[in-house]
């Protein structure tokens, strides 16, 4: 069962938290972003000055070669790491300045994460590690809520199971439900079926995707496959540093051939 059962009261609560959160605004924009790490003749250049604007509503992916920033742009993106210059705002809010206990505070309410090891608590229960944004949150936990996603990612009735009787996919797709839980700007997805099989990798994606089409949900995922690149609307091509090419929607094979003739050159502000 996919997530399109949602789609109407989704797509209402999307819009309503979305009118609090300046309706306008980006789902992520980053200006002028540079990360280093080191002084002098050591300091290494991760990211060199990447200016993109990605809208809400959007699935985006991000590859790259080894070394082309891509941890660094998720990380900066994120609020995970600060940037040594530049600006980066998370629906509509400026967050390069904010301390610490509010980017805290931010990430907890407003961005859902997915990550290769899906980082799901062995002692909490399934539905337990879903509400688990909100309870950090301090918000309410939406027990029916839970359900309701856990039935859409296909784990109906699994709320009481413990994740190590799960396989890994069915764990990857508690963690696509924790990550929708709080109705986040922006799923950040860290090589989400790097983990998984062909098979099993396709259904997280596509719900990644449904995600997206059914909810409204903003995706912004690091892969280094071109196969799960190809279920975004946008691939982005770092290359060190700087943001290499952009492709549209492309299958796999476009995707791969792209990949081997990166070359980083400066890019438009």
């Amino acid at each position: 069962m996919g997530l399109r059962g949602l789609r109407r009261r989704g797509r209402t609560d999307a819009n309503t938290a979305a009118g609090e959160r300046h309706t306008t605004a980006a789902a992520v924009e980053l200006r002028g972003v540079r990360r280093s790490y080191g002084r002098g003749a050591y300091a290494v250049h991760a990211l060199r000055g990447i200016d993109l604007s990605l809208p809400r509503g959007s699935f985006t992916a991000v590859m790259g070669p080894s070394g082309s920033g891509k941890s660094t742009f998720l990380q900066c993106a994120a609020g995970l790491d600060l940037p040594t210059e530049g600006s980066v705002r998370l629906g509509g809010t400026e967050i390069t300045g904010m301390d610490e206990n509010a980017l805290t505070r931010l990430r907890r309410s407003r961005l859902g994460f997915v990550f290769q090891a899906f980082n799901l608590l062995p002692s909490l229960t399934v539905e337990q590690n879903v509400l688990l944004p909100m309870r950090l949150a301090g918000g309410r936990q939406d027990r029916a809520r839970a359900a309701d996603l856990l039935a859409r990612v296909g784990l109906e009735g699994t709320g009481n199971r413990r994740p190590a009787e799960l396989s890994g996919g069915q764990q990857q797709r508690v963690a696509v439900a924790r990550a929708l839980v709080t109705r986040p700007d922006v799923v950040f997805a860290d090589e989400p079926t790097g983990a998984l099989d062909t098979t099993t990798a396709a259904e997280v994606l596509g719900l990644l995707r449904e995600a997206v089409d059914a909810l409204g949900a903003t995706v912004v995922m690091v892969t280094h496959d071109p196969a799960a690149a190809a279920h975004a609307d946008q691939v982005l091509f770092l290359a060190g540093g700087l943001v290499a090419d952009r492709l549209p929607r492309s299958p796999a094979t476009t995707v791969a051939a792209r990949m081997t003739t990166l070359t980083p050159t400066p890019q438009a502000a």
